[in-house]
C-alpha cells in the first residue's frame, strides 16, 4: 500500500495527523506493508525567517485577534497533540520559512532517509523549538539522521538544488485541488483530508485493502482539523 502525505514542517495538524495514521496502522488487525511518501507543501511560501515573535504573537498579528485568544487556540491544539503522545512547546516555538527544510527532505529521500528526517524535523520544531530555517540547525538535524555533511552543505548553499522537487509537489497539490494539509492519498485512489480520528484512518486502511478498483474517494468522516495558507482550524 502506498500512502502519499502532503504536509509542512510548521503545521501542527500535520504532525498530529501523521501520528494518528501511525497509530491506526499499529492497531490494524492485519500486518500491512506500507510505503510512505512525503510531499512538500508550504503553508506560506513567502514566510520570512524567524523575527523573534512567539507563535502566539505571530498568529494574533496575522489574524488580528488578541494574543490571549491565540494562546487559547494553541492550547487546544496542544491537547490534541498530547492525546497521541506528542508535546508541543508553543511558548518557545519559532515560526519561520520551511523551504530549505523541504529541500533537504527531498535529498534525504534519495538516500533512504526521508522518514527519519521528517520525524526529526517535526520533533525539533514542535517539541524542541528549533529554528528550522537556520542553516547550522538544519546541518545538525541532518547529521543526526545520517545525512552526509558535505552534500548537505552544498544543498544549503545552493538554493536551486532540490527546489524543483519541492515546487513540483506544490504544483501537483494545486492540480489535485489540495488547499490544506495534512492531506493523505492511498494507492492513488482514496483520499483523507485533515487530521482525522484514528478510527477514520483505520476505516480507510480497511477500505483500501477491500477495494482497489474504485475511483478515488474522499474517506474523511467530517471536516478534519487542518492548516491552509491562512489558518489552522
Amino acid at each position: 500500500m502506498k500512502v502519499q502525505i502532503w504536509s509542512d514542517f510548521v503545521c501542527p495538524f500535520c504532525y498530529i495527523g501523521k501520528r494518528r495514521l501511525e497509530q491506526a496502522i499499529e492497531r490494524f488487525p492485519n500486518e500491512l506493508q506500507i510505503e510512505v511518501e512525503y510531499k512538500s507543501f508550504q503553508l506560506d511560501p513567502h514566510a520570512s525567517i524567524y523575527q523573534g515573535k512567539s507563535i502566539h504573537e505571530a498568529i494574533a498579528e496575522k489574524y488580528n485577534i488578541p494574543v490571549d485568544r491565540a494562546i487559547q487556540s494553541n492550547k487546544q491544539i496542544g491537547e490534541q497533540a498530547k492525546a497521541v503522545g506528542l508535546h508541543f512547546a508553543f511558548d518557545t516555538m519559532k515560526p519561520t520559512n520551511t523551504f530549505d527544510a523541504h529541500r533537504l527532505s527531498k535529498y534525504a529521500k534519495t538516500i533512504g532517509k526521508e522518514e527519519a528526517f521528517v520525524n526529526e524535523m517535526l520533533y525539533q520544531y514542535f517539541t524542541l523549538s528549533a529554528l528550522i530555517s537556520d542553516h547550522d540547525t538544519l546541518m545538525e538535524i541532518a547529521k543526526k539522521v545520517g545525512l552526509p555533511e558535505k552534500e548537505v552543505d552544498q544543498i544549503l548553499l545552493n538554493q536551486e538544488m532540490y527546489a524543483n522537487e519541492v515546487n513540483s509537489d506544490q504544483q501537483l497539490a494545486s492540480q489535485l485541488r489540495i488547499t490544506g494539509v495534512p492531506f493523505f492519498i492511498f494507492n492513488d485512489k482514496f483520499a483523507i483530508s485533515g487530521a482525522q480520528p484514528i478510527e477514520t484512518f483505520m476505516q480507510a486502511l480497511e477500505k483500501v485493502l477491500e477495494d482497489e478498483s474504485k475511483q478515488w474517494q474522499d474517506l474523511s468522516s467530517h471536516q478534519g482539523s487542518y492548516c491552509d495558507g491562512d489558518n489552522c482550524k
